[in-house]
């Protein structure tokens, strides 16, 4: 099984960006059955509704459409007017049926899966042309399904329309004896009823159809294993690319961490491998403050960043190797160096006096720090 799942059988659920790609492409679920039944119950329905005012409208319409102006007849070539003028009112007439209508073929397919535009929708599919394709569509499970569902059709609406008439076949009889009024009533009752019924049986295909058609959409956007590793790859990106992103990142702070060397007071050194940039202000600051810090080859380019302008360079190995291990770039030191740290500091300012002949040349303190753990 583990075989054939690896050499493309689609097995696996997809995804929601799969699903989202598919409906931004114009893929998504569609019913016919539910369209159908949407626009032809709403028509019966409206029609219903709107009876009386749409039997006035049609007899006002009929009135004028059939006693034409006595002098249309001399003036023949004013017919054609007037037939496009009868024509207009006519679909004044029907124009509240169509408009519901067209209202309702909107609405089914946005209740299936929503209302999209995609132009690669409108793109010709060659694929389609190819004959195994047809022969495939022909007798895969698709046109079976189709088969079945035609078949359904012609149950439930025939079996609607063949009850309707079996129970309504006695008054159809006897609309022969009725007066003219009773007898439209009756018809257009036995009419109603039928349209009813008809739409019923639609809605109840078109309940079935639905799930299926969504339930088949999904089946056919399942996703091979291999398909739904690849897009979580993309998704949590790839690790190339990752630390590609990272190395990237990594050279950005070395970048700013070496243009903030030379605002530094003191190189603490090790003394070549260790190298940390220390910088304190008084008044502005609650300790002395990590700038930058590094081992060997960063180590070395931070001392030579100090060199070139001129900041203090001081070796203290136990000091250089704790203070690259617990300081981080950009905030205090930890509060058990700041003993040592005082006495660098104190001899860095002892120093820049000692240059401007201010101060005797000063000794270099010898400070003893547990680089693992407490002050020595």
């Amino acid at each position: 099984m583990a075989e054939q799942d690896e050499s493309g059988e689609r097995t696996e659920l997809p995804t929601e960006k799969r699903l989202r790609d598919a409906r931004e492409q114009g893929n998504i679920p569609r019913s016919r059955e539910l369209a159908t039944a949407a626009v032809f119950g709403a028509g019966v329905l409206s029609i219903i509704a709107m009876a009386p005012l749409l039997g006035r409208n049609a007899l006002g319409w009929m009135k004028v459409a059939l006693s034409p102006e006595p002098g249309l007849m001399r003036q023949p070539d004013q017919l054609f007017g007037h037939v496009g003028l009868l024509l207009l009112k006519l679909l004044a007439v029907v124009s509240p049926i169509a408009l519901v209508c067209v209202l309702a073929g909107i609405a089914g397919p946005a209740l299936m899966g929503g209302l999209r535009f995609s132009q690669k929708s409108l793109m010709p599919d060659f694929k389609r042309l190819s004959p195994m394709a047809g022969i495939k569509r022909l007798y895969g499970p698709e046109s079976v399904a189709e088969l079945l569902k035609s078949l359904l059709r012609v149950v439930l609406v025939g079996g609607a329309a063949t009850l309707c008439i079996r129970l309504g076949l006695n008054p159809l009889r006897e609309l022969m004896t009725m007066p003219l009024e009773q007898a439209v009533r009756s018809g257009l009752g036995f009419t109603s009823t039928l349209l009813l019924a008809t739409t019923g049986a639609l809605i109840l295909l078109a309940a079935i159809d639905a799930p299926y058609q969504k339930w088949n959409w999904k089946r056919k956007l399942k996703m091979t294993r291999q398909e739904l590793r690849e897009e979580m790859k993309e998704s949590e990106g790839r690790p190339e690319v990752k630390g590609r992103i990272r190395q990237l990142q990594h050279q950005l702070s070395q970048r700013r961490m070496m243009e903030d060397v030379p605002t530094a007071d003191v190189i603490v050194v090790n003394p070549t491998h260790y190298a940390v940039a220390l910088k304190y202000e008084s008044g502005q600051m609650g300790a002395p403050t990590v700038v930058a810090k590094g081992v060997d080859e960063m180590a070395q380019r931070i001392r030579e960043v100090a060199d070139a302008h001129r900041i203090a360079i001081v070796s203290a190995p136990p000091l250089a190797r704790a203070l690259y291990r617990e300081g981080q770039i950009g905030r205090e030191i930890p509060v058990r160096l700041y003993a040592a740290v005082a006495q660098i500091l104190s001899y860095v300012y002892q120093l820049r006096a000692w240059r401007i002949g201010q101060a005797a040349l000063p000794d270099l303190p010898a400070v003893d720090v547990d680089e693992h753990g407490g002050k020595a």
